[in-house]
């Protein structure tokens, strides 16, 4: 690996060991085994490496995980592959736990960073963070328009990122989200009988 691949993995250990808030650059320079001013001429700011390093982190954990669940729903009907998989993202979601709270910890800091800049990268990878799912699903269900696609993926992206949350808040909550997303979509399709 290269100076910014060893601070991209050095900034993950660290944000996921300690939080955002107590990620020095020091300490995420000493992880990676490079100079501090390696974070500058890479990354620009401290800031700008713990977005990257969590949005990648993120991809290549959550991402990947619900990768496997959108290809897992290949032989199954389309709503029921989608109920399936959101009955199953509780355990996604405490498999990345750290993760996620590192995340919405970040969102906020760049929210309230006053630099109109500060959540560039953040935007760009929010704008984008469908299209992998997508194109899962794409392969999924070759099957359907790619306007269908494009609508279930941007659902789905949507409810990842409210789900997340709320499994946060409350693990124990009712876990059967799939089942009721289900349900609701097929109500609101007009479709008289229930998924499954």
């Amino acid at each position: 690996m290269g100076n910014r691949e060893d601070l991209l993995a050095g900034a993950r250990r660290v944000i996921l060991e300690r939080g955002v808030a107590k990620a020095t650059a020091r300490d995420i320079a000493a992880e990676a085994g490079v100079s501090l001013a390696a974070i500058g001429y890479h990354f620009g700011s401290k800031d700008r490496l713990v977005t990257e390093a969590l949005v990648e982190a993120l991809g290549s954990g959550i991402g990947d995980d619900i990768e496997a669940l959108v290809l897992d729903s290949r032989d199954q009907p389309v709503l029921d592959g989608f109920a399936d998989m959101w009955n199953r993202m509780p355990q996604v979601f405490a498999d990345h736990r750290e993760a996620l709270v590192a995340s919405i910890e970040n969102t906020l800091r760049v929210l309230r960073d006053p630099d109109p800049d500060a959540g560039r990268h953040l935007r760009e990878a929010v704008a984008a963070g469908h299209l992998g799912m997508a194109e899962n699903l794409g392969a999924a269900h070759p099957e359907l328009p790619d306007a269908q696609i494009e609508a279930i993926a941007y659902l789905s992206f949507v409810l990842v990122q409210g789900l997340g949350l709320l499994w946060l808040i409350d693990p124990d909550a009712e876990l059967a989200y799939g089942d009721r997303f289900a349900a609701a979509v097929a109500a609101l399709a007009g479709t008289p009988e229930q998924p499954r």
